[in-house]
């Protein structure tokens, strides 16, 4: 029987031997900020690229669109292998603690980057460089999927007495902070290059940086403490195993996958939304509607600069009225934003392409704030690491890993962004209905 052991409003945590002072709550809030951001800056960086040259340099085609479409799936290909690193992570982070998985993570994500930075072309080494390609997405997308539970559970579970949404919201600024920084790179070497030199080595600059990614994980290595939550449910593990073999990862799956599934289903439609605003977008005013490269990143810049005060403020709204509430708003707006978005979009002017941008973002923004919290409270303290990041995880899968390249399929193949459109209220009904699932279920059980 499946069934969620915890309220999706916010719940005082169970008291521990040790409450941590009020330094080790910000200190810890910002390590887990600032590894989400980088995380994010790392897998973003492929993602632009992918929209502006990989499809050149790594599937030579006859076809721009072919290209671009081998391009697009080989960034989804890091999507796919996201539930990987949620499995392995989640499982040995609630069997070993939330800081080295994420110390993991971010080791792999710094030389995974790196090494795509360095790869060399088809034009050099042949059918090596897009397989040496997908492979360095796939440790990637282990990484990404292994990161964000670790940085979730460091901050909501170090969170304050009814400060868990604000606290979670910190790790959920990392996505527009990598966004505005890997943009932010990308506009500065387009600028600084020809569109020879760009296509030549400018592109790699982005990945380069993020080698900085490793100091990162040795600070948080060597200064930043177990959760104290943890601590106390690592404790009642080990009592368990002691009569019997307890595994996160077997509860989890016989007890609450649907629990998990529910989680995705809810946020496909947000991953899916803004995977399509950073690269499908970027791609389809390029190519298709002749816009220039670095207005239209200038653009998305500026909407994920909007969506550092937004995500915190819906958390802490969350904090105040429910997680549910804020989160069905969010997806219920993009849901009626889908069509006059794209038709915004296809007028080809900046203006309304910012326009149409800027309010898909806000209700983006109203989801995401929320959902770190929301996940953390489905699950118990000794299973939470699996089981939030495979709800996660699926989400990335079903939504964001498919949704450029099935953008450019529906392109070609209606010749209408329309299509784009019913793809994604389709997601949103699918996430309304989890949604009112995971609530029936809280009211069910006496919660408010």
């Amino acid at each position: 029987m499946d069934t969620a052991p915890s309220s999706p409003h916010p719940q005082p945590s169970a008291p521990t031997p040790t409450t941590p002072r009020p330094q080790s709550h910000r200190k810890v809030a910002t390590a887990a900020a600032l590894a989400s951001a980088v995380e994010w800056y790392d897998y973003f960086v492929f993602g632009i690229a992918a929209a502006l040259v990989l499809g050149d340099l790594y599937f030579p085609a006859n076809s721009s669109s072919a290209g671009v479409l081998a391009a697009f799936a080989t960034f989804a290909v890091g999507f796919l292998a996201r539930p990987v690193g949620g499995i392995v992570a989640g499982h040995l982070g609630d069997k070993r603690g939330r800081k080295p998985m994420l110390v993991m993570a971010l080791t792999l994500m710094g030389l995974a980057t790196t090494g795509i930075g360095l790869l060399p072309t088809y034009e050099t080494i042949g059918i090596a460089a897009p397989v040496l390609l997908v492979l360095l997405r796939v440790v990637q997308g282990v990484a990404v999927g292994a990161q964000w539970g670790g940085a979730m559970l460091l901050a909501t579970e170090y969170a304050p007495e009814g400060k868990r949404g604000v606290y979670g919201s910190f790790v959920q600024l990392g996505v527009p902070i990598g966004v505005v920084s890997a943009n932010t790179v990308f506009l500065v070497v387009g600028a600084v290059t020809s569109e020879s030199e760009f296509a030549a080595w400018g592109w790699r600059v982005p990945f380069l940086i993020g080698l900085f990614v490793l100091g990162l994980a040795w600070y948080i290595h060597r200064h930043v403490e177990e959760t104290p939550e943890f601590r106390a449910a690592e404790r009642e593990l080990a009592e368990k195993e002691r009569g019997e073999k307890a595994s996160p990862l077997r509860t989890v799956l016989r007890d609450h996958l649907g629990t998990v599934f529910l989680a995705g289903g809810s946020f496909a439609v947000n991953t899916a939304t803004f995977y399509i605003l950073i690269t499908g977008v970027l791609d389809y005013t390029t190519r298709e509607l002749d816009m220039k490269r670095s207005a239209v990143l200038t653009v998305s810049l500026c909407v994920s600069l909007t969506q550092l005060i937004l995500i915190p403020a819906a958390a802490a709204l969350s904090d105040r009225v429910g997680r549910i509430r804020i989160y069905a708003f969010g997806a219920a707006g993009i849901a009626l934003w889908a069509v006059p978005m794209f038709l915004l979009i296809d007028t080809g002017s900046l203006l309304w392409l910012a326009v149409g941008t800027f309010v898909a973002g806000c209700f983006l923004s109203i989801m995401y704030g929320p959902q770190a919290a929301l996940f953390a409270e489905l699950f118990t303290p000794e299973m939470r690491y699996t089981g939030a990041s495979l709800g996660y995880q699926i989400a990335a899968v079903l939504g964001g890993g498919l949704a450029p390249f099935l953008m450019v399929l529906l392109l070609e193949a209606t010749g209408t962004s329309m299509a784009v459109s019913a793809y994604i209220i389709g997601l949103a009904v699918i996430a309304l209905v989890s949604i009112k699932i995971l609530a029936r279920r809280a009211s069910s059980r006496g919660e408010s």
